[in-house]
């Protein structure tokens, strides 16, 4: 429009001025204005430390190293555990001289013997059972002293909170004397225990567990549910050299319970 008639009418219409100038006004505030839903907030969420899981920080490292609080877990129907790992009582020693052991080293009984008499020499080894049923158990032991397979060979075994220990040959079916069952090896065994030897004259490390004097028995228990088991060894002969136990259950055949690539059970710890 031209400027002169646009003044002219301003100045005879003022009502017409004051309109415009609001509205000229408002157009220039809201122009400006900033619409708060396109404002980016610039301050961190409190509640963000920067870990984009929603800040749940990784499970610590198992930096457990008391032996007496080691439980090995059984997986799929095996546990495999380094003789070593566990507190021992009395004159058990880690050695190394022998050949065809595994982890640090083996446990040797050095003290008086106790062929009569278990209870000395003590160590336990805490199991979790998450698979019940019967199992197999060995151990991969060696004859440290002497030239004979049939002495110094062998150390005293326990499954006290077991549902059922027992050793079997063939039909033949026999417990330990204080187990409240019947009938009882021939040879040694008291409250429980039974002797756990390995025989021949080759000396050096294999596996083999056996019970019952001239009439060996394979060695056998039951965890009839879930849970966490204790197993208990007690020195018997001086010289007898032990590496590694197994428990181990079908359809698991024992050239996979022993196999060396086979992995040793998982520990975890009990604070």
């Amino acid at each position: 429009m031209n400027l002169p008639i646009l003044y002219l009418r301003l100045v005879k219409f003022p009502h017409v001025a004051i309109c415009m100038f609001l509205c000229f006004a408002l157009s220039c505030s809201n122009s400006d204005m900033e619409d708060p839903n396109d404002v980016q907030d610039s301050q961190e969420d409190p509640t963000n430390d920067g870990n984009e899981s929603g800040g749940n920080e990784e499970s610590e490292p198992n930096t457990c190293t008391d032996p007496g609080s080691f439980i090995f877990g059984e997986k799929d129907g095996l546990v495999s555990v380094e003789f070593e790992n566990a507190d021992f009582s009395g004159d058990w020693e880690l050695k190394t001289e022998e050949d065809g052991f595994s982890g640090e080293g083996y446990m040797v009984w050095s003290g008086t013997q106790y062929l009569g008499q278990p209870g000395n020499g003590l160590a336990q080894f805490r199991i979790q059972i998450e698979n019940p049923g019967t199992y197999q158990f060995l151990w991969k032991s060696a004859v440290t002293i002497g030239n004979s397979g049939s002495d110094h060979n062998d150390t005293w075994l326990r499954f006290g909170d077991a549902d059922d220990f027992f050793a079997q040959n063939g039909n033949s079916i026999v417990y330990p004397k204080g187990s409240g069952k019947t009938p009882h090896p021939a040879g040694a065994t008291s409250d429980g225990w039974f002797k756990i030897y390995r025989s021949g004259n080759d000396l050096g490390f294999k596996w083999q567990a056996r019970t019952f004097d001239n009439n060996a028995h394979n060695i056998f228990v039951t965890f009839d549910a879930p849970g966490i088991y204790t197993m208990e060894i007690s020195a018997r002969s001086s010289g007898h050299a032990v590496d590694t136990f197994v428990l181990f259950k079908e359809p698991i055949e024992q050239s996979a319970a022993i196999s060396e690539s086979s992995q040793p059970s998982a520990i975890t710890c009990d604070n």
